[in-house]
């Protein structure tokens, strides 16, 4: 059982339709006990980084997760902001977020970007990711996938970097640690693309 966790930021709706589509089992929730049964996790994400955080705080399942996901090894799939919560610190907020993946969040640089409007980094763009990275797997990478964001995450650990994506400059758009994965791309808004970075998560 797949929980798509509902902290009050992301497209769920759409996440939980594509699953189902899929028939893999999904659920949507915020509640602690059904979070500690499920097998796996993906965090969507929509909006700023300390509100992600403190939601996730103050309703008790960054405690629930930080159990499931760092001592039982439970795979967890962040998207967009539900990327870059998984790092330790963002300049977008004085907040400090999950540290599952060392790094940090910074704005992208609006000086390295030549098209108005500069920021933020919106619509379809090719991403590269790296050779034999199942995430990706019947990917069409020259279709590309859905991108909204003003801020990017800095891998510490180069190799955990999957993909990127080229706006400006080299941007990271996926990371990998151990059982813990992000996009920051809307998968969810990437038609067959998405739907095959979905399939590949539950089957990893």
């Amino acid at each position: 059982m797949i929980a798509i966790i509902d902290y009050g930021s992301g497209n769920i709706a759409a996440i939980a339709n594509i699953y189902n589509q899929l028939r893999v089992p999904c659920v949507v929730t915020s509640d602690l006990d059904e979070l500690a049964k499920a097998d796996r996790y993906v965090l969507p994400g929509v909006g700023a980084f300390d509100v992600a955080m403190r939601n996730l705080n103050e309703s008790g399942m960054a405690s629930v997760l930080d159990e499931q996901v760092l001592q039982k090894k439970k795979k967890v799939l962040g998207i967009c902001v539900g990327m870059q919560i998984l790092g330790e610190s963002s300049d977008e907020g004085s907040l400090a977020g999950l540290g599952w993946v060392q790094g940090r969040v910074r704005k992208i640089d609006p000086s390295l970007i030549a098209a108005k409007p500069k920021l933020p980094h919106m619509g379809w763009n090719s991403v590269m990711p790296k050779a034999d990275i199942t995430l990706f797997s019947g990917v069409d990478i020259h279709q590309g996938f859905y991108f909204l964001h003003s801020y990017c995450f800095e891998a510490a650990v180069v190799d955990e970097v999957v993909a990127t994506v080229h706006f400006g400059e080299d941007l990271t758009c996926a990371v990998a640690h151990d059982n813990v994965f992000g996009v920051q791309f809307h998968p969810e808004k990437s038609h067959s693309n998405g739907v095959a970075i979905f399939r590949n998560f539950a089957t990893l």
